[in-house]
């Protein structure tokens, strides 16, 4: 059920979907809408109603305690498998044929079916790959 859209929530909305392949923490969108005069218990606030909306994901790195959120609301990403850089935290979206290959070859194979509204995979993107 969608809430209220508040002054706050509009302006979170916005940077969001701005940010839709980014996974950002609570203090980096706090930050980010520091001009704006939105609280750090306002982002939290407004960070738990978008992912109990489903317009959100949070997300946790393996060796961080940190949590990241990745706004999953925006047009592009519904849908779509997502692929995280491990390190730079670039977020992409699959290509629809390899992510379609990949969730018809479950789903036959396997007899898995994926969620893509849920589905991360983890790796290194090219540039950081060329980087070395």
């Amino acid at each position: 059920m969608s809430r209220y859209m508040t002054k706050q929530r509009k302006a979170m909305i916005g940077y969001l979907s701005r940010h839709a392949d980014e996974e950002l923490s609570a203090k980096q969108i706090e930050a980010a809408l520091n001009g704006e005069g939105i609280s750090i218990s306002a982002v939290y606030r407004n960070l738990s109603d978008l992912e109990q909306e489903g317009k959100i994901r949070r997300l946790s790195k393996s060796g961080s305690r940190e949590v990241f959120y990745l706004y999953t609301d925006a047009h592009e990403c519904k849908d779509s498998l997502h692929l995280s850089c491990e390190k730079c935290g670039k977020t992409y979206h699959m290509n629809v044929t390899g992510a379609e290959m990949l969730v018809k070859s479950l789903a036959a194979n396997d007899e898995f079916t994926i969620d893509k509204s849920s589905t991360v995979l983890y790796g290194v993107c090219k540039a950081c790959k060329e980087k070395k």
